[in-house]
């Protein structure tokens, strides 16, 4: 079976450590993990594959080279390249609302004003795809969470971050080889 795992974000590197890349650093992992490389693929993404549990699922790594609310149109023709279907799909994405370095795993709903899953599901005329739901926390006192999501993350959560990406390459896994309940039982926090 071939899934899809795309990690949410911009390009470039003005926006590779920010908040709002930390799916593209889940999917940078995975591509460090598995010892490989990602090439471009005429569907404007960046793409790397990889196979688990001796070639019973078949991974591609994705990461839009177009911005966040613009990533739908080229992950749907990545998907349409491939005949993926929206449930194979998992989007890496930044989660305002959840605590930093908390994670959770479902299967669709709202976008909760995400543009990555904005554009995602009317790319798709669906929201029935996997998300890993990536805690950044919400910012202190006045600040604009758009701007916030631009931010990098504080020193503070430097301290965390390499073990917090690291868990969130180990849920996309689980999530292929275990199933959402399995992996929501041992990974949402």
């Amino acid at each position: 079976m071939t899934w899809l795992v795309v990690g949410l974000g911009n390009p470039g590197d003005q926006y590779a450590a920010t908040r709002h890349n930390v799916g593209q650093m889940v999917v940078d992992q995975l591509i460090r993990r598995h010892s490989i490389k990602l090439s471009s693929h005429k569907s404007r993404t960046d793409i790397a594959a990889y196979k688990l549990n001796n070639g019973e699922h078949s991974i591609i790594v994705a990461k839009s080279k177009s911005y966040m609310n613009e990533t739908g149109g080229p992950i749907k023709a990545l998907a349409n390249f491939y005949s993926v279907e929206p449930e194979n799909i998992i989007a890496l994405h930044d989660e305002l609302d959840i605590a930093f370095a908390s994670i959770r795993s479902k299967v669709g709903g709202g976008d909760n004003g995400h543009n990555g899953l904005k554009s995602m599901t009317s790319a798709f005329n669906t929201s029935d795809y996997y998300r890993v739901r990536l805690g950044i926390g919400r910012p202190m006192g006045q600040q604009d969470p758009a701007d916030f999501v631009l931010k990098v993350f504080s020193k503070v959560e430097q301290k965390d971050l390499a073990e917090f990406i690291q868990r969130g390459a180990d849920v996309v896994e689980s999530l292929i080889t275990q199933g959402l309940e399995r992996t929501q039982t041992a990974f949402n926090s």
